[in-house]
């Protein structure tokens, strides 16, 4: 039962004791090695073999946590990258061995050997992902980086706009150059105007010095143009200019000043409307759009929810405090099914705020924000119909058989359906099943 435990806690673990020596090592954590790990047996052997260079061993030898990497080949050509996480374990200042973690990762077929498999996962300039319309995304940012076309990012909140402006500027011909980035919905139009082309000293009330503006700044360089869509139409008329003459006027001169610079510009909303309804240029967006690139959120990429979750924590972990080694199956649940209408971004400090909140090596479910949980919800929100007002969804159906053979008892359905009690409460609440008064007491 000991065991059992360990490998539903832990996945592929191996314990060791004070020496590197095997005390223990889960049936998942053999399949991952590749052979039967005897108590006894040397870790150092079991990852290295007769290699030279053993980083991991090294650092637990000097008593250090680590994490790495191993390349691994199966018999049948296969290529795949083992992790490794390894922390110690201690009790009263004392320490009696380590945790050693294994998850295969990057496999790649032999007729895929660049990853581009529809299970492979490609880590490409910060952006992580196994799903293939944003690996399609990062074919499209690696033809036109090389190339002086407008480039549009198209993308909700919280997707990684900037991050690829940032990937297009380090594969292009001027990633030796500067990079500048403006967000032009967070500025009133006047101030946006002088942060973008500069003015002279007196132009305005409080210009007492000369601005050079951003569009100089990143002379050689690329500048980065988030939210372009809240751009004013006077506005978006200069930038035109500045498109076509290669040339930045400073508000309060009439001199043309000579710029080179890479534009990108992002928006979360879709251009083509905005010109539709006279919010936006269409010449603009002709000179901006000639290269889309799309980035799906986060909800439809629910593939990368738990790959994300464990390179943040990663992160997370390395900042010291708190280390988080696993993650308990009803957390994973709850992060994999909520819609996150922030994307990337909101996953990252939903993490951060369970990362602080909770306490030990394993991040469960009580971690994580109320509103991915579904526990509590704001005091003001007013009480709706359910998310999902499908009865006779497959999933709701499995809930009324598993609560009928529990008779009622939503621990044990909840067990039958191999599930938290907490998961179990949130789908019920989607599929309508809760009774009136619960839905209002969770309001």
């Amino acid at each position: 039962m000991l065991v059992a435990a360990l490998e539903d806690l832990g996945g592929a673990v191996i314990v060791l004791d004070a020496k590197l020596g095997v005390v223990h090592a889960t049936p998942q954590a053999e399949r991952l090695i590749g052979a039967t790990i005897h108590p006894g047996a040397s870790l150092v052997k079991l990852l290295y073999g007769e290699a030279d260079d053993r980083p991991i061993a090294e650092a637990l030898v000097h008593g250090r946590a680590t994490t790495g990497s191993l390349d691994r080949v199966d018999p049948d050509g296969a290529t795949w990258r083992l992790e490794v996480r390894a922390t110690p374990i201690e009790r009263d200042r004392g320490r009696l061995g380590w945790r050693v973690m294994l998850e295969a990762v990057d496999r790649m077929e032999p007729s895929d050997p660049a990853g581009t498999g529809p299970d492979a996962v490609v880590q490409f300039h910060g952006m992580w992902t196994r799903d293939p319309a944003m690996k399609r995304a990062f074919h499209v940012i690696r033809r036109a980086a090389a190339r002086e076309v407008g480039v549009l990012v198209r993308g909700p909140t919280g997707t990684g706009k900037e991050l690829v402006a940032h990937a297009i500027h380090a594969l292009s011909p001027r990633a030796q150059g500067p990079f500048r980035a403006v967000n032009c919905a967070a500025l009133p139009p006047s101030l946006l105007e002088s942060e973008l082309f500069g003015h002279v000293k007196g132009a305005f009330t409080g210009a007492v010095r000369e601005s050079s503006g951003i569009f100089r700044a990143a002379h050689r360089g690329t500048l980065f143009l988030d939210e372009v869509a809240e751009m004013p139409l006077e506005l978006q008329a200069k930038l035109l200019r500045v498109l076509e003459t290669r040339t930045v006027i400073p508000v309060g001169s009439t001199d043309a000043v000579a710029v080179d610079a890479r534009i990108i510009a992002a928006t979360h909303q879709p251009l083509r409307a905005a010109v539709q309804e006279g919010r936006f240029r269409a010449d603009l967006m002709y000179r901006l759009r000639i290269v889309p690139v799309f980035l799906p959120p986060l909800a439809a990429r629910r593939g990368d929810v738990e790959l994300l979750t464990h390179k943040f924590l990663d992160e997370l972990n390395a900042q010291g405090g708190r280390r988080i080694t696993r993650i308990a199956p009803g957390a994973l649940d709850a992060l994999v099914e909520y819609a996150w209408p922030g994307n990337v971004r909101e996953l990252r400090s939903a993490l951060e705020y369970a990362y602080v909140i909770g306490d030990g090596p394993v991040l469960v479910e009580t971690d994580l924000p109320p509103e991915i949980t579904g526990m509590t919800v704001a005091p003001s929100r007013p009480i709706t119909a359910p998310a999902i007002d499908d009865r006779d969804h497959p999933d709701a159906r499995r809930i009324r058989t598993a609560l009928e053979r529990a008779a009622g008892n939503r621990e044990r359905a909840a067990q039958i359906l191999g599930i938290s009690r907490v998961t179990l409460w949130r789908r019920m609440r989607s599929y309508g099943l809760l009774e009136p008064d619960e839905i209002e007491a969770s309001e």
